[in-house]
């Protein structure tokens, strides 16, 4: 009985093995509590001072263009210099930008042009800063424990958006959007000084500096790779068509059910929680490309079924199933790039995978939004989810060697796992089970 229970909970080896891992999977918990409870209270402000649909699916415009050109360069800077100043530097940026939120929210008439503002600042931000968080996990765990690694982090995230979203619901509905931003502010500072704590995390040597030809060879290289190019465009599908966060007040409004604005937030999150928590499985897997294409369509179909249902139980139930869905395609992903990315691209590759996770949703919300304009929110929803299902399934037919990667055969996998399993010098436990 405990042989087959361990064979199901996640596995903790990278937790065990690396001091390193603890200490950000730690830290990634404080600051993600911290990021949602502003993520939640920001787009309701918009919606507070303006009534608009468009309005908050223009905050992710706002967001579009500096995402993509910081994370391109993020990821040429995090193979140039050392990626922990990076992390700490843009992590207190990032609470120096929930501090202008809090002080507008003080005023007695907060504007509405600084929120679009800060949120390009956030988005730069996390643009520079997200290559050098994905590119570290490779120089910190074991070549073998990635996938384990992977399981614990989206655990870790999990862990904050479920929180993160029911507590901010509370907060704003009952202290207000400036408790919610000061909220914020300190989790911010209390990760910049963990952050302080990480080993330096040097460039491997002879490294280039950041430029238009080394973020160009990154390119060259994720289109020469069928499989990398394929979850870069599964993801990116999947959340064009089926993200529609941005358009849940709305949602709420329409189902006469204010109260569940934080669990449609959450639910999602409480799907992939419960996909992390039954994770042992993930370090047997091989074919890691299966796990994308699945778990991406399963995403659309269940927002399909959110936007047709009326019954708030089962929207959230639905929004439940999208998260797990979600979940077993990001594992899929994140396996398979730390198993087949060189050391020497992994943050010009990161910085390309930047910009399928995080501008698909920012994509997503200025059409979720436009759509709700004009069709109706839940139509917005549930063709959305369709559209995502069908825009799978041609890339799925377009790029098979997605769907036949197996990790024992694939060329660039069995090069990684050659290079040796050793991680960087102060990143390791003594006397750990290595």
């Amino acid at each position: 009985m405990h042989a087959k229970l361990a064979a199901v909970l996640p596995d903790l080896s990278p937790w065990r093995s690396s001091r390193d891992f603890r200490l950000l999977w730690t830290q990634g918990v404080v600051t993600h509590v911290g990021s949602v409870m502003a993520l939640i209270a920001l787009p309701l402000q918009i919606k507070e001072l303006t009534g608009s649909p468009l309005a908050v699916g223009a905050m992710g415009a706002a967001e579009l263009v500096p995402l993509m050109v910081f994370g391109l360069y993020g990821g040429a800077l995090a193979d140039a210099v050392d990626r922990r100043k990076v992390i700490v530097l843009t992590e207190a940026g990032l609470g120096l930008l929930a501090a202008v939120l809090l002080l507008n929210a003080l005023l007695p008439s907060p504007m509405l042009w600084p929120l679009y503002v800060v949120a390009a600042g956030v988005a730069a931000l996390a643009g520079l800063q997200r290559p050098a968080l994905d590119s570290l996990l490779a120089r910190i765990v074991p070549h073998d424990r990635l996938a384990a690694a992977a399981a614990l982090n989206s655990l870790r995230w999990q862990t904050g958006a479920i929180a993160g979203p029911a507590l901010a619901g509370l907060v704003v509905a009952y202290a207000g959007n400036s408790t919610a931003y000061a909220i914020t502010v300190v989790s911010f500072t209390v990760s910049v000084l963990m952050c302080r704590r990480l080993a330096p995390v040097p460039p491997v040597e002879q490294a280039a500096r950041p430029s238009l030809r080394g973020i160009a060879e990154g390119a060259r290289y994720a289109w020469s790779r069928p499989v990398l190019l394929g979850t870069y465009a599964v993801d990116l599908a999947a959340m064009f068509f089926a993200f529609p966060n941005t358009v849940f007040p709305f949602l709420a409004d329409e189902l006469d059910a204010d109260w569940s604005l934080g669990l449609m937030y959450a639910a999602g999150s409480v799907g992939s929680l419960l996909v992390s928590l039954t994770s042992g499985w993930v370090s047997r897997t091989r074919r890691h490309g299966l796990l994308v294409v699945f778990g991406a369509a399963g995403w659309g179909l269940a927002m399909a079924a959110a936007g047709w249902t009326s019954n708030v139980w089962l929207v959230l139930l639905c929004l439940g199933l999208a998260g797990a869905g979600d979940m077993l395609s990001g594992l899929g992903r994140s396996t398979i790039w730390n198993q087949t990315i060189p050391d020497r691209l992994r943050g010009r590759l990161a910085g390309i995978e930047v910009l399928s996770y995080s501008v698909g949703p920012q994509l997503g919300q200025v059409r979720a939004g436009a759509m709700a304009g004009w069709t109706g929110v839940r139509p917005a929803i549930w063709t959305g989810g369709l559209a995502c299902v069908a825009a799978v399934g041609l890339l799925a037919a377009a790029l098979p060697k997605l769907i036949s990667y197996d990790a024992r055969t694939d060329e660039d996998a069995r090069r990684r796992a050659a290079e040796g399993t050793a991680t960087a010098p102060g990143h390791g436990d003594v006397g750990t089970d290595r």
